[in-house]
């Protein structure tokens, strides 16, 4: 029986080592011109942010299809450090241009862990970096138009007879931007459930079983991916999670590996 060669073994960690050094060079760069971008329009970023504060979301069957509606009562942001606003500007910048390079992220993601899946594994990269992408925006939008809307007005009334909101700059951009961000990465579960089930490693059987555990599952999850700790913010979050965990196993129904009746299912053994 042929033994491994700890040379080849050793060249094979240091080739990998140097590959991963690439990638992250790569992503760095691509989050380096996201920041800049986005840091050049971060005045306009935050009146976007500040939307679903100071106004009302409405949806329609004609185009634009969505608007918000200024409120009579508008809020202000306050600052109590002298570098706070500056140093929210540059978050602005860093977190948005994270979420503006996803693409390019998630393709970097790939071409790491590519050369260890089986040639029809990899075939699914296009797809995977594509259908990635917009599963990602489609969450953001989400967490913009649907929950912040719902999260920020029910947060600044809360108890308001007795309390009055003065809103730090940098707390409510931590509280946007990350809310988007943790939203737009949990929408992303029906894919990575799609492609396991592709590759054999999950079934519908199993998905299915799991189910009673999903929706606990899913208010833990929401838990830690919410930037407050309240009640009402995680279950916003987590109901979303699970509908997410129940559109995974429809996908998989459809787009899953067919099972081969002369085969055993990993979730068999």
């Amino acid at each position: 029986m042929p033994t491994a060669n700890p040379e080849e073994s050793k060249m094979s960690f240091w080739s990998h080592l140097d590959e991963l050094r690439k990638r992250i060079v790569n992503v760095a760069i691509a989050v380096g011109i996201g920041f800049v971008l986005c840091f050049a329009y971060s005045e306009e970023i935050l009146g976007l942010l500040l939307l679903p504060m100071n106004a009302t979301v409405a949806f329609s069957l004609h185009f634009p299809f969505v608007a918000f509606t200024p409120n009579k009562t508008v809020q202000t942001l306050h600052f109590t450090a002298l570098t706070e606003p500056f140093m929210s500007h540059l978050k602005i910048g860093f977190i948005a241009g994270i979420m503006l390079m996803v693409p390019v992220l998630l393709r970097q993601v790939w071409l790491f862990i590519a050369p260890g899946l089986l040639p029809r594994e990899r075939k699914y990269a296009g797809q995977f970096v594509f259908f990635a992408t917009i599963f990602f925006a489609v969450g953001v939008l989400f967490c913009f138009f649907i929950l912040l809307p719902i999260a920020v007005p029910f947060l600044i009334s809360y108890k308001a007879e007795h309390l009055t909101p003065i809103i730090k700059i940098g707390d409510y951009i931590d509280f946007t931007l990350k809310f988007m961000l943790a939203t737009g990465a949990v929408f992303e579960l029906p894919l990575i459930m799609i492609l396991l089930g592709r590759m054999g490693i999950i079934s519908v059987d199993s998905l299915t079983k799991f189910r009673k555990y999903a929706l606990l599952i899913a208010f833990i999850i929401g838990g830690i991916v919410t930037p407050t700790p309240d009640a009402f913010n995680m279950t916003i979050m987590s109901i979303p999670i699970y509908l997410l965990y129940e559109i995974g196993i429809l996908g998989v129904r459809i787009l899953g590996r067919k099972k081969d009746p002369d085969s055993t299912s990993l979730t068999e053994i």
